[in-house]
């Protein structure tokens, strides 16, 4: 037994090429040197795992939601006559191609969900002038008139 005590503590001879820099270690701590480096790089990797794991436990949960609620609002834009990614870009008049592709989708959608009251695209483009509205009111009738003069001034 002292045999193997004696040759536990005993120095090897291990030089770094640093200079003059020398590392003398027992054998018990370069095998603890040893054994702790390995089990650091387990460590590492068994974190690195569950790490990868916890972040996208959630991820499909957080990409359908998304989507869904992506295609929500995009439903009650073309509904209303414009789509995100003419609204990004802010085209006015997009080209032809596009706008029927965009008309298509409106009226298939609108099929789908059986909107009964929806936004005519020519009132979701155009934006109404003073001069527009003064002609729209002189077209109603008087009881409609009385209404809208009700509802401005309620005196």
């Amino acid at each position: 037994m002292p045999d193997v005590f004696a040759k536990l503590t005993s120095n090897l001879d291990f030089e770094i090429p640093l200079g003059s820099f020398s590392f003398r270690p027992a054998v018990w701590q370069a095998v603890a040197i040893i054994g702790l480096i390995f089990l650091l790089i387990v460590v590492l990797a068994s974190v690195r795992r569950h790490h990868v794991d916890w972040s996208f436990k959630g991820a499909g949960f957080g990409i359908f939601f998304g989507f869904l609620l992506a295609l929500i609002l995009e439903g009650f834009l073309i509904i209303g006559g414009r789509t995100v990614f003419t609204e990004l870009i802010g085209w006015e008049n997009a080209p032809k191609p596009i706008m029927v592709a965009l008309d298509r989708g409106r009226e298939k959608l609108v099929e789908v969900l059986g909107v009964t009251d929806e936004i005519p695209t020519s009132n979701a483009k155009d934006k109404d002038t003073v001069d527009t509205v003064i002609d729209k009111y002189q077209t109603l009738t008087p009881e409609e008139a009385k209404k809208v003069r009700g509802m401005i001034c309620p005196n």
